[in-house]
């Protein structure tokens, strides 16, 4: 498994951690601030889900006039994690 570690950009998350494994799958997802009830939520969301098909599904999300959002910035870090 790898563990990743995200330094979201725009966003009230300061860090977003998680592990994928072998096949690309998503686990332990956590984010450090931000919004804690909704971002648990994400987490517990994509549990095992795969990362391109998350990242597919989260990426262009904004919050208000930010331009982004806490899912569009871990969607950013998938992208880069599979690349």
């Amino acid at each position: 498994m790898e563990h990743i570690k995200f330094r979201p950009q725009g966003v009230c998350s300061m860090q977003i951690d998680y592990d994928l494994d072998d096949d690309k799958n998503i686990h332990n997802v956590s984010f450090t601030g931000g919004c804690n009830g909704n971002l648990k939520a994400i987490g517990k969301l994509v549990e095992g889900k795969n990362a391109s098909e998350i990242a597919d599904i989260l990426r262009g999300n904004q919050c208000g006039m930010r331009g982004t959002s806490c899912a569009d910035q871990f969607a950013k870090s998938l992208d880069q994690a599979l690349a």
